[in-house]
Parts: structure tokens; C-alpha cells; sequence
């Protein structure tokens, strides 16, 4: 089972959800995307296999979320993200050709 967490390392919520996998004993790689960044098809990519619109990613506590949010546009969403990497939510996890937005961090055993 290959496990990527794309992840913030400073982030709370973050840490939680690798304590809970280092609980399970569940070994995974880690992408520190607001380092690393991630084009367009990426997001794109994370998003189809979580089943959710972009809109639904967006981390609404970041600066002009909210504007990017009321207007609906998700291509306007996914471009913002992949320039500005902090207005997309996190943890997201990737097990194969599924992820989850684990946030509470419990969301992962979903796709376990």
C-alpha cells in the first residue's frame, strides 16, 4: 500500500494525521506541496480522485478564498492554488487511485 500525504509540515492538523498513521504502523511518503508546488493537472488529479470540487479544497482562512469562493469558477480555483499553494486545504492523502481531504484526520481510515 503506498500512502502519500501531500502536507504542510508546521501545520497542526497535519502532524496529527502522521501520528495516527505512525499509531497503525501505516509507512508513507510525504510531499510538501507549499514547498514543492503543484501545477494545474496535479490539483486537478488529487481532486478527481477525492471526489470533490476544488471549491470544496479551498482553504477559506487564507487571503481572497473567500472572492475565489463566492465566484464559482473552478478553473479560477485551481489556478489560484496552483500559484498561491496555501489556499488549498490539508492534509490530503492518496492511497492508489483514491484520496480523501483528511481533515478531521480520521477522514483517512476511509481509504485504508
Amino acid at each position: 500500500m503506498a500512502i502519500t500525504v501531500y502536507e504542510k509540515r508546521t501545520c497542526t492538523t497535519c502532524r496529527k494525521l502522521a501520528a495516527l498513521l505512525a499509531e497503525r504502523g501505516i509507512d508513507f511518503d510525504t510531499v510538501e506541496y507549499h514547498v514543492e508546488g503543484l501545477s494545474e493537472p496535479e490539483i486537478r488529479a488529487l481532486l478527481a480522485k477525492a471526489g470533490i470540487p476544488a471549491s470544496a479544497a479551498l482553504r477559506m482562512r487564507e487571503e481572497g478564498a473567500a472572492e475565489l469562493a463566492a465566484a464559482g469558477d473552478e478553473d479560477a480555483i485551481v489556478a489560484a492554488m496552483a500559484q498561491r499553494p496555501e489556499l488549498l486545504q490539508r492534509p490530503i492523502v492518496v492511497n492508489g487511485g483514491r484520496a480523501v481531504l483528511a481533515r478531521p484526520v480520521e477522514r483517512v481510515l476511509e481509504i485504508l
